[in-house]
């Protein structure tokens, strides 16, 4: 059994924190760069520009690539092989206090969702556990700005409404978001499990590379085809028309009931921003 000091994951938390928000993932700036060059609308290719500058000013000067550097989702895989001393939930927030206040990130979380009082240190974070083999902890920070979570939907759909609606709500999901998630946007889907685990399968999406396929054929197959279908919208960078309104849609998939269908779209901006280490 191999012991992992509480401390150690603050201290990730805490550099995570600062580097999740100030440095796109490459994958990411190759697909935007990808854009660019293929985009012939000269707004959609001039918006695309200046992402492109934002993001490299924010990777060379080390300051926030958005001003909303969101609520701190923190994933861990933890090795059933391991033993945490000290508490995982607090020493988490603890990373997540330091490295908001450290890296001078906007701290917007409130501590109840109707009186609206700001906590003041971004904390706490959203923190999600999953058990895997092995006596190592993998850390993920993923800031989410609320944008773009704000357009994300979930539905229960009937087993009757098929493939073709799920597509019909997926692709509908983006439209009604127009422009108010910053695109060109990451879409993370989840289909299958329970209403809750839906949107969890749909949050973990985000993670996947955008370069990276599911590893079913059928369902690499079908986020083509919703990337595709997405990107004729013409809603575009920002708004603004063009080629590229998402740049990959990303699905995750669990067994769910005879009895259901559920669906979960949660989208992200431009700024799809995750970080990892492992303990």
């Amino acid at each position: 059994m191999r012991e992992i000091q509480a401390s150690a994951i603050t201290a990730v938390v805490k550099r995570l924190c600062i580097e999740a928000n100030c440095h796109l993932p490459q994958d990411m700036q190759e697909c935007i760069t990808r854009a660019h060059a293929e985009e012939d609308w000269p707004i959609a290719s001039e918006i695309l520009e200046r992402i492109m500058e934002n993001y490299s000013i924010a990777d060379t000067r080390n300051v926030p690539i958005c001003q909303d550097t969101g609520v701190a989702c923190v994933f861990l895989e933890i090795g059933q092989d391991v033993h945490i001393l000290g508490n995982i939930k607090d020493a988490v927030d603890e990373g997540v206090r330091q490295g908001y206040a450290e890296g001078y990130l906007r701290k917007s979380v409130v501590g109840d969702p109707l009186r609206r009082v700001n906590t003041g240190d971004n904390t706490p974070a959203m923190l999600y556990y999953n058990l895997v083999p092995g006596d190592a902890v993998r850390v993920t920070v993923a800031p989410k700005g609320f944008g773009s979570e704000n357009m994300s939907q979930l539905k229960m759909l009937k087993p009757s409404d098929g493939v073709e609606g799920a597509k019909d709500f997926i692709v509908r999901v983006v439209e009604e978001a127009g422009p108010n998630p910053c695109p060109p946007i990451v879409v993370g889907v989840g289909i299958g499990g329970t209403f809750d685990q839906c949107a969890l399968l749909a949050k973990k999406a985000l993670l996947r590379s955008t370069d990276a396929r599911n590893p079913d054929p059928y369902y690499a197959s079908l986020e083509a085809e919703l990337l595709a279908r997405i990107n004729s919208l013409g809603i575009g960078p920002q708004g603004f028309g063009g080629k590229t309104t998402a740049l990959a849609v990303n699905i995750e998939v669990a067994p769910t009931h005879i009895a259901g269908l559920p669906v979960a779209v949660n989208i992200n901006c431009h700024v799809t921003r995750h970080k990892s280490e492992v303990l």
